[in-house]
């Protein structure tokens, strides 16, 4: 493991790496040191784009996640969990390689992890090694990596189905931009991506499985666009939507760079002068019951199945999101809403149904967890820190605080009472979640507060690799369709 502070360059990192690689390619199942008496198999599910606003969090206020809930009831919530990356491709690149943006480059959704570490063994090559059935569908990485996967639907190259949309004209559409547009949808069931993916996930855990398995199931929403049928926008009746909590005045105390990320887009105003801030929150939430729902057909076949009493369950998303706290409407930020995730591990034997834990933990960090969990072989180099300890006991001390890495040479650093966040210009934000849950006064410039700033700080990476190199990605396909509804 890399400590944070790695002066390590990334050729440098990257033999380690390779080494890894070389070693574990014995394929030689025996090495692996199994604990008889833990569960084998896993289900890895992970949502996209989805914020604290579950109702076991706390959530936003109505919020409608009885299946996430239901999964939370029966192993850890981890209530102070946090991304390594505000982006949907760096933060799932940390989680399925183990490796953080600072050490990678992989900063922004058009950079593929294997330009800069090709040989990268990644978490379900890991279980594939140690002779695992490993299988996925939908979304798991951003940008597809056929080589972790022998089986894949609907293709190891193809991994998202496509939604249906709805056309313009459509009763209930609004279309703040061409990114920000929601509304609901009059289609069947089965029309849904994240439907299908369901589905594939639930007749995997109804097989009887001759090997120990590592299924993951990744679901697109709620990312935008926030079209989802019809029935679950009426579960959230306008009239009965709270908007979030906002200061206009917030961002009157950030650095030029925070308040660059917070207005690129201007979405927040845009939102609030044509009145659709209800109706935006509205489709959010209808977009999590939904996907709450798919959760829901997958738990269920998984205690219908044979499987249900060997087999660790995870639950988690690749970061959050902005409803207008910090007067911004979406994900690249350092600030809570964008950081902090749902994180669900359900581990036979280890864990206590409803348990819950207050210490700050990194989505990354589940790579490690679920090979200790397994009793796989170590992997050299991964840079989270396993979770299994915490599963045994939720007040068992950890030193480290979760980090979080936007760009190169810009963090956020959460434990247990601050967050603060240190721009690549050296400007800074400090705030004191117990006193300011919100994050409306940055305390940064008082000096009585230097101890605490030099204490997080030293969790910063002193390296921050330059930028892997950017590809051509295609358009995101699962977000436009000529199906239209």
């Amino acid at each position: 493991m890399f400590p944070l502070n790695s002066n390590l360059n990334r050729r440098e990192v990257l033999k380690l790496l390779v080494a890894g690689s070389a070693a574990l390619s014995l394929p030689d199942v025996a090495q692996a040191k199994r604990a008889p008496d833990l569960a084998k198999n896993v289900l890895f599910l992970i949502a996209d784009d989805l914020n604290f606003w579950v109702n076991c969090l706390g959530g936003h206020e109505g919020v409608q996640t009885p299946h996430i809930d239901r999964l939370a009831g029966r192993g850890m919530l981890f209530r102070n969990a946090h991304c390594a990356a505000p982006v949907c491709n760096p933060a799932r690149t940390a989680i399925l390689t183990g490796l953080r943006p600072s050490t990678t480059g992989v900063y922004l959704n058009t950079q593929n992890f294997r330009s800069v570490v090709p040989d990268c063994v990644t978490l379900p090559m890991h279980f594939r090694a140690h002779g695992y059935h490993v299988a996925g569908a939908g979304k798991v990485f951003h940008i597809p990596d056929p080589r972790s996967w022998p089986e894949y639907w609907p293709s190891r190259a193809d991994t998202t189905p496509i939604d249906p949309q709805p056309v313009d004209r459509s009763p209930g559409v609004t279309a703040i931009d061409h990114e920000l547009r929601f509304g609901p949808l009059d289609c069947k069931p089965e029309q849904m991506g994240d439907v299908l993916v369901a589905r594939w996930a639930a007749e995997k855990l109804k097989q009887p499985q001759k090997r120990p398995f590592f299924f993951a199931a990744g679901f697109r929403k709620p990312h935008l666009p926030w079209f989802v049928p019809r029935e679950y926008f009426d579960l959230y009746p306008l009239e009965k939507i709270t908007l979030p909590k906002v200061n206009e005045r917030d961002l009157d105390d950030v650095p030029s760079l925070g308040r660059h990320w917070a207005l690129t887009r201007d979405h927040h105003r845009k939102i609030v002068e044509t009145h659709e801030w209800k109706r935006a929150v509205q489709a959010y939430l209808a977009s999590i019951t939904f996907v709450d729902a798919q959760i829901g057909t997958v738990l269920d076949a998984l205690d219908a199945g044979p499987h249900k009493d060997n087999t660790i369950v995870v639950l988690c998303t690749d970061h959050g999101w902005h409803l207008g706290p910090k007067l911004h409407w979406q994900k690249c930020t350092l600030w809570e809403e964008a950081t902090r995730v749902p994180l669900i591990v359900i581990a036979p034997g280890i864990t206590q149904p409803g348990q819950e834990c207050a210490r700050p933990v990194n989505s990354n960090d589940l790579y490690p967890t679920l090979i200790e969990l397994c009793g796989l072989a170590e992997r050299p180099g991964l840079e989270g820190v396993s979770l299994a300890p915490l599963l045994r006991d939720p007040a068992a001390g950890r030193e480290r605080p979760a980090l979080t890495n936007y760009r190169r040479g810009n963090y956020a650093v959460r434990d247990e009472h601050w967050r603060y966040i240190r721009y690549n210009d050296g400007t800074e934000e400090l705030y004191d979640k117990d006193r300011d849950a919100l994050e409306w006064s940055n305390l940064a410039s008082d000096s009585k507060f230097a101890d605490i700033k030099k204490q997080l700080g030293k969790w910063i990476p002193a390296h921050h690799a330059p930028d892997a190199p950017h590809q051509k990605v295609p358009e995101d396909r699962w977000e436009k369709s000529e199906n239209e509804v």
